[in-house]
């Protein structure tokens, strides 16, 4: 037992470097708006279209990868997703052109349709009981690796030749963690970490079903989380690919100061991650509507300190800091949340697939935002206009589509649950009978 949950940790610990380094490569890009846009002669549409063409690659290959990593062995496709990281960043450092540029930043949305897979495997690791603070451990690294990427696009490409380098670097270590996931990381039998299952030693592995698959558009819940999705990533793209650049020339932050502005609030980010999980556990045990609360409690509060921190008047440095602050730290708290209620009312054999049509239709929105809000930006010529636009809307609309999954959520969780017991009943009597 205690080498299994010594494994376990090593799974979590690989995953999240491959978070935190796929994350770095993917978020640094944004740090480095002003030399890439100079070096191809871009303005703010142009820039818009460069992150909106990954998102959409990866918005149609969602289902492609949520089927192959229910169908197939997740870890050696997680390694696949990988190397393509590693390769496809390498074209970006080499091409010459703006042309040549959007397509090879695009086919970058190859691997970031990739963490079905991750967490689904990640759920046959750990018990429903504790998924929300492992998502949350591992979601860190999202803003972790927005933090390295800036460190690298502000400070360490201008002392190696440049953001070429840098997608010389990062693409390499894509390439190693591949390797590391390849050889290192096995395989678990899906379904194996839920309680109805715990002390069986032997169990029957559970087949992707295209009946399961239907069965994921029926269920309420999931409406609503769906919905949600589509709203919810309008704003972390904004402020993804937008931010920096807002600081910088309505703001009047030089790159110094984006970094000890930046710095901190991003940790605080990486915390609110850990800290949403945490209490969406915690709420769990005590109400199956536990996460849903804490999710619609994490987008609003996030709207309304986002709201006043932009609104600060620009020399009120500190008064803006402290409520970015409190913005980073809510942001995520439906995040871990989400992923673990997706998985709390659908079957194992089936997740990568309930998790990537999530992912397909948050990015079937989200993938408009970065060009919706510089088309924003060139015709209002404000930046904070487009952020607040985005942002605030749509963070509402996901508040009330939150409050509307709780009148399901409760039967639906229960029903898997019986589930379950069915299926474990049914395997005990087939090992009684053998």
């Amino acid at each position: 037992m205690k080498q299994s949950r010594s494994y376990s940790i090593f799974v979590v610990i690989v995953f999240f470097l491959f978070m935190l380094l796929h994350q770095t490569d993917k978020l640094m890009i944004g740090s480095m708006q002003t030399p890439i846009s100079e070096a191809f002669g871009l303005n703010k549409l142009q820039w818009g279209l460069i992150n909106s063409g990954a998102l959409i690659v990866a918005t149609v290959l969602y289902p492609i990868w949520g089927y192959l990593y229910d169908r197939y062995a997740r870890a050696k496709l997680l390694a696949l997703a990988s190397f393509i990281w590693g390769a496809t960043t390498w074209l970006s450092a080499v091409v010459k052109t703006y042309p040549q540029f959007l397509g090879t930043r695009a086919s970058t949305g190859i691997d970031d349709s990739s963490y079905p897979g991750l967490y689904s495997l990640v759920a046959d690791y750990f018990s429903p009981r504790v998924r929300g603070k492992v998502y949350g451990i591992l979601q860190v690294a999202q803003p972790l690796g927005y933090l390295i990427g800036m460190i690298l696009a502000l400070m360490v490409a201008p002392l190696i030749g440049g953001w070429r380098s840098v997608f010389y670097l990062t693409g390499s270590l894509g390439i190693i963690i591949a390797v590391v996931i390849f050889f290192g990381v096995k395989e678990m039998p899906r379904g194996k970490a839920e309680p109805e299952f715990e002390g069986m030693q032997e169990m029957s592995q559970f087949r992707f079903s295209w009946k399961e698959v239907g069965e994921i558009f029926k269920k309420r819940t999931m409406w609503f989380v769906f919905l949600q999705g589509f709203a919810g990533v309008f704003p972390w793209n904004v402020i993804t690919f937008f931010f920096f650049g807002y600081l910088m020339e309505e703001r009047g932050y030089d790159n110094t100061s984006v970094l000890l502005t930046m710095g901190p609030i991003i940790l605080i980010l990486a915390a609110g991650y850990f800290i949403g999980g945490m209490i969406g556990d915690w709420l769990f045990k005590k109400t199956l509507k536990g996460r849903i609360l804490v999710s619609s409690a994490g987008v609003i509060l996030g709207a309304i300190f986002l709201f006043f921190a932009l609104m600060t008047p620009i020399e009120a440095r500190t008064t803006f800091f402290i409520l970015m602050s409190l913005t980073a730290l809510f942001m995520p708290f439906s995040s871990p949340n989400v992923i673990a209620t997706v998985f709390d009312v659908t079957p194992p054999e089936v997740r990568s697939t309930a998790q990537a049509v999530e992912y397909f239709i948050e990015n079937s929105g989200a993938a408009l935002a970065p060009t919706l809000a510089g088309a924003i930006a060139l015709s209002t010529g404000s930046m904070q206009t487009a952020i607040l636009w985005v942002c605030i809307t749509t963070w509402i609309l996901c508040f009330f589509l939150y409050l509307g999954a709780l009148f399901f959520i409760d039967k639906e969780a229960k029903a898997l649950r019986a589930q379950m017991r069915e299926r474990a009943e049914r395997e005990q009597l087939l090992h009684t009978a053998g």
